[in-house]
């Protein structure tokens, strides 16, 4: 029950689905529902960020995260093919276990950067988490006054890959990739939330 829709999901999602019909239809046919599938996959990611990358495990750490993370798309599958279909609880437990998850990875990193001293970088990462977090609540907070907040540079598809990819690459030695990601991050980060302020605000003047 994943319920974002940016590009970059809309893009993936035929495919993945495709790939996951399989392990969705075994877990429908044992009888493991999709709250249990969300829960499983936020259990995994976060102990997967707060236990490799504090210790520095990058590569394994977004690796093992990337498998978790597709639980996001398997609990829809798991609904779809349990004949359940999404609801309203489905949808409140997703995104709340989204946030979980997201500060998880964050808050993992920041460890990390932590670890090796490094504080510039360890703040930097710490933006990343707090403008994320308001980038979801701005949108989900339009969306309870009946506006829309959809815009932005960096939605959560995007803020995963790019971490993801740059604490993989990190691991594997590649120069700069980590802290260049982190920057790049922060920024957008930033710019959606501005971006979704100003949607508001704008449909705001139009009533």
């Amino acid at each position: 029950m994943a319920y974002d829709r940016t590009a970059m999901l809309k893009l993936l999602r035929p495919a993945m689905t495709r790939i996951l019909t399989p392990l969705g239809r075994a877990l429908a046919g044992r009888g493991i529902g999709p709250d249990a599938v969300t829960a499983i996959g936020t259990l995994g990611t976060v102990v997967s960020a707060l236990l490799f990358f504090p210790l520095g495990h990058l590569t394994w750490g977004a690796l093992a995260i990337t498998v978790f993370v597709l639980f996001d798309l398997l609990d829809g599958v798991v609904a779809r093919l349990g004949g359940k279909g999404g609801s309203t609880w489905g949808a409140f437990l997703d995104s709340t276990l989204d946030r979980v998850a997201d500060s998880a990875i964050f808050a993992g990193l920041i460890l990390y950067f932590v670890s090796i001293d490094d504080t510039l970088m360890a703040a930097v990462t710490l933006v990343c988490l707090i403008a994320g977090t308001l980038v979801s609540y701005a949108k989900a907070r339009a969306e309870g006054l009946g506006l829309t907040a959809d815009v932005g540079l960096a939605e959560r598809p995007e803020r995963l890959v790019v971490a993801l990819v740059a604490a993989c690459f990190s691991g594997l030695g590649v120069p700069y990739i980590l802290p260049v990601g982190m920057w790049l991050l922060a920024v957008a980060s930033l710019i959606t939330v501005v971006q979704r302020v100003v949607a508001v605000y704008q449909q705001t003047r139009e009533k």
